[in-house]
């Protein structure tokens, strides 16, 4: 969402970089791009016009510190700063208290409300917990039935009665969730394509009969500064207690996110990623800082490996890495759980200093490349797949027919797999402390 912004960042910076002494009139200069390139995201005006007095406060004729470029130190306070934009810290729902514990869930017709509410659920479950889904929007067509097919899916406890009332619906459904031993309830409640008296009224007394310990607001994260009127109408009529941005995996600007903070000062407190029902992530204001100034963000990609992946089956991958034992068979397994932590776009976005045009062509991919990768091997017999060395020609040629490829892609994933294993075997011997596997080790770039 943020590669135009990080690119025009990332410019600047460059600019910044390549001077040995900055003055007050480079810094200033740079200051005006920054403002231009927030102001093109989609930042709010008010927004772009403080964060970049702040930088320039701290920036210009700040004491260079010792060691550091002067262009680093620049970079430092941008990055400092957006993080304090984005809210400084990571804001914890409300979610405490005697079970089971209402959470409102609030927004617009569109903005993904039901299947936030699903992924909330998720989200809740592998802390532990048990949340009770209540589809409180009798409206829309299909609501109720979208939300109580989503819990159904994904192994949740629902609320199906008949009423047709919101706060109705509501009061049941908190009763049903004592019966059920649920801790938190999750309620869906009705949208409206723009807000209204109306659908505001009904809110405040879903409020008032459930007294929910947090009422998340979900603001869609492709409509710019149109979010940010919404939550500022929401804020003043409802009230609310956090935000939860969807669609971050578009390609729009992503000006909501560096705005909403800022201009309602409620926290963000999740991030939508994806379509699948584990695409919910907590939102990290400095690990966000440093995916926008194309700094990475590890920390998001170690979580998502660690969800993706259990210990044991961890020490068994790098036993067998060690040993040199690593299989087509298993290379597959680490294709299907890469696939699970999300697109490989994003994930490469989260390693620091990926280049964009890389990042551009996974992107045009779309993932089709480890499809193909997938289907190869998985035409491959058992045997094939744990020693490949006895592919002869007619073993290759009956896999590419099989796999819907050709023998020069059967061929060219060979040679990879062979190449990767020599390194690891390298890898092996560099930790042994084997002069001879360093040498060896030195010729693989980027390792």
């Amino acid at each position: 969402m943020f590669e135009d912004l990080s690119s025009r960042l990332e410019g600047v910076f460059k600019s910044l970089r390549g001077r040995g002494v900055l003055t007050e009139d480079n810094v200033r200069e740079a200051l005006r791009e920054i403002r231009r390139a927030l102001l093109e995201a989609d930042v709010h005006y008010k927004v772009a016009k403080d964060f970049v007095k702040r930088v320039e406060e701290r920036a210009v004729g700040q004491e260079v510190l010792k060691g550091i470029h002067p262009g680093q130190q620049v970079v430092k306070v941008v990055h400092d700063e957006m993080v304090q934009l984005l809210g400084g810290t990571v804001a914890e729902p409300n979610i405490t208290g005697s079970p089971p514990v209402p959470v409102m869930v609030v927004g617009l017709q569109g903005s993904g409300k039901t299947t936030t509410c699903a992924k909330l659920a998720n989200w809740l479950k592998k802390k532990g917990r048990r949340p009770y889904l209540v589809p409180a929007d009798p409206y829309r067509p299909a609501a109720r039935d979208q939300l109580i097919k989503l819990a159904q899916a994904n192994g949740h406890a629902v609320y199906e009665g008949p009423e047709e009332d919101p706060v109705e619906i509501c009061r049941r459904g908190m009763q049903e969730a004592v019966r059920a031993a649920a801790d938190v309830v999750l309620l869906d409640t009705a949208g409206r394509l723009h807000v209204d008296d109306e659908l505001m009224e009904e809110l405040r007394q879903v409020r008032a009969t459930v007294k929910p310990h947090e009422i998340l607001l979900v603001v869609d994260g492709m409509i710019g500064q149109d979010s940010v009127n919404v939550a500022e109408q929401f804020r003043e009529k409802l009230g609310f207690d956090g935000v939860v941005l969807t669609k971050m995996d578009g390609d729009a600007r992503g000006g909501a996110a560096l705005s909403i903070r800022h201009v309602t000062g409620v926290p963000i407190k999740f991030l939508g990623v994806g379509e699948s029902a584990d695409a919910l992530e907590p939102f990290h204001p400095d690990r966000m800082a440093s995916r926008i100034l194309n700094m990475g963000d590890v920390l998001t990609l170690v979580e998502r490996a660690q969800e993706s992946v259990e210990e044991g089956e961890a020490e068994e991958l790098q036993k067998k890495l060690r040993k040199n034992e690593f299989t087509l068979e298993d290379f597959r397994t680490q294709l299907r759980r890469l696939k699970k932590m999300g697109p490989l776009s994003q994930i490469m976005g989260m390693l620091p200093g990926v280049p964009k045009d890389a990042l551009q062509e996974v992107e045009k991919d779309g993932g089709k490349s480890l499809t193909r990768v997938e289907a190869i091997i998985s035409s491959m017999t058992p045997a094939e797949r744990t020693k490949p060395s006895i592919l002869d020609g007619s073993r290759r040629r009956r896999i590419a027919r099989g796999s819907g490829t050709s023998v020069q892609e059967v061929n060219q994933l060979l040679k990879q797999f062979g190449d990767m294993r020599k390194m690891m075997k390298q890898m092996g011997r560099m930790k042994k402390g084997k002069g001879k596997g360093r040498g060896r080790f030195a010729r693989f770039p980027g390792m």
